[in-house]
């Protein structure tokens, strides 16, 4: 283990991020509520921890290895979630524990978009605008800016890539150099926030609400500067405007450099992913409206616009909301539950399994099916036109196994901290698929469960965002040995 490089890196990374304190400063100091000391007090205390973290071992310029960059990547989000709460901490007005300024912070990074806030309305706006920023801070992971800056000092980015990158396939680069594609990535990712932030502007939203969703909306967050989230708006083109930048937030980004590379958008749908993305929505989306519509719950106009916005929002696992969606009848809250299990695509700024890893899945199972009847048959799975390798399905299948096992762990410990069994359930999903909204205590917000609760779904949102396998692997006795 290279604890220099490591230390050398946090320190860089630390310093970096307490510059994320200067826009909600300068925000605190236009509408003068009485929030700057805290951040300005972050800024500082972010700055000099990752200042004495680099300082000793600046000159060491040795080789990141990828063991490295596992335990860089979680030391790093663990790290940032705790500086990160600093703000919340050291806002006197908001009256927040350890436990809950952790839980926000981690929340927020995560793009889990779970709260234990209420009263949103008359929140401090720097407050209102650092926990929006947060979000957008983790969509495409505060990493893949790291891999597009630490080269430049000198510290190698693909360990880091392999660690930080959803899905799959780790090692997958849309340009020769890892670098190049982190800013390849960043200049997407801020050139749909802009576009969404214009769009949400145009519709009615105020400059702030407006950047505020922007950030949420394009990370995939969920977070909202009002208690009733889109709702508050009462505003149809907003929840269209929405809906699209959710659907497009959940798609590979590498689909979205490959359409602007090539001035096209015939490429996404040549993509397995993305035409299953799209047809589970579509299906889903039907099935939702006309059960909201039969089942009077809406006219027919509100059934399209709130049911529609719900199962985008749930299988993106953003988690706006624009109507109540846990009072819907029946069966319908936890099929969209459900639905976030399946998550957004590869490669994008959601969470869940990832449709990816459930089409090989079903893919799987249909031929273990088929081998059945026909025991000697090679049957290859195909994703398009090309073979998908054992070692990917088997790899998929780890994934998916450790993911239900660590989800049954976290249920019957949640249990054990007094949870009832729906709270429980859909704690644990939102806080693992990185979702936010669930049902029972924590449908409007996580505020009121115990506190071991809260940190048992704090380390829920790390596995999630981390994929399960960046967490664990720091576990297992061979990661040491090594």
């Amino acid at each position: 283990m290279n604890l220099p490089v490591i230390f050398r890196i946090l320190g860089v990374l630390l310093m970096l991020f307490s510059f994320a304190m200067l826009p909600p400063l300068l925000v605190s100091m236009y509408y003068n509520d009485g929030v700057a000391y805290s951040f300005l007090t972050t800024f500082f205390l972010t700055l000099l921890s990752g200042f004495i973290l680099w300082a000793p071992v600046m000159k060491n310029r040795r080789e990141l290895k990828t063991r490295d960059g596992f335990l860089v990547v979680t030391l790093f989000w663990t790290v940032l979630g705790t500086f990160g709460s600093f703000p919340f901490i050291f806002t006197s007005s908001l009256q927040m524990s350890v436990t809950d300024s952790f839980f926000e912070s981690i929340s927020g990074l995560t793009t889990t978009g779970a709260t234990v806030l209420s009263g949103l309305d008359d929140l401090p706006k720097s407050i209102l605008y650092y926990r929006q920023q947060l979000q957008w801070l983790g969509g495409m992971g505060i990493i893949a800016i790291a891999v597009a800056i630490l080269p430049m000092l000198g510290i190698g980015g693909m360990q880091l890539y392999r660690a930080e990158s959803p899905g799959p396939v780790k090692d997958n680069k849309l340009l020769p150099r890892v670098t190049e594609t982190a800013k390849a990535l960043l200049f997407i990712y801020i050139s749909l926030t802009m576009l969404c932030a214009i769009a949400y502007f145009l519709a009615g939203m105020t400059i702030f609400d407006a950047i505020g969703h922007s950030f949420s909306t394009v990370a995939i967050g969920g977070f909202s500067t009002h208690d009733a989230s889109i709702g508050y708006f009462d505003n149809s083109i907003i929840e269209v405007i929405a809906i699209i930048f959710m659907l497009i937030s959940g798609i590979n980004f590498a689909l979205h450099f490959f359409a602007w590379q090539h001035k096209s958008p015939l490429h996404y749908f040549q993509d397995s992913e993305f035409r299953f993305y799209i047809s589970m929505m579509a299906v889903i989306g039907l099935i939702t409206v006309l059960f909201l519509f039969f089942s009077d719950v809406y006219n027919f106009k509100d059934s399209v616009f709130k049911g529609l916005f719900g199962v985008v929002s749930i299988a993106t696992t953003t988690g706006f909301s624009s109507a109540d969606f846990t009072v819907w009848p029946t069966f319908l809250p936890f099929m969209l539950f459900y639905m976030a299990f399946v998550g957004a695509c590869a490669g994008s700024t959601g969470g869940g399994i990832k449709v990816i890893r459930v089409i090989l899945i079903i893919k799987q199972g249909f031929r273990e099916i088929a081998k059945l009847i026909h025991p000697n048959a090679v049957i290859p799975i195909k994703l398009g036109n090309h073979r998908v390798p054992d070692r990917v399905l088997e790899s998929v299948w780890g994934f998916f196994s450790v993911y239900v096992m660590v989800y049954m762990v976290m249920l019957l410990a949640c249990l054990a901290v007094d949870l009832d069994i729906t709270t429980a359930f859909t704690a644990v999903g939102a806080s693992i698929n990185n979702l936010g909204p669930g049902l029972g205590d924590v449908a409007q917000n996580y505020g009121a469960i115990p506190d071991a609760a809260k940190w048992i779904l704090c380390l829920g949102m790390l596995l999630g965002r981390l994929e399960v396998f960046t967490l664990l692997v720091l576990f297992s006795p061979h990661f040491w040995r090594s």
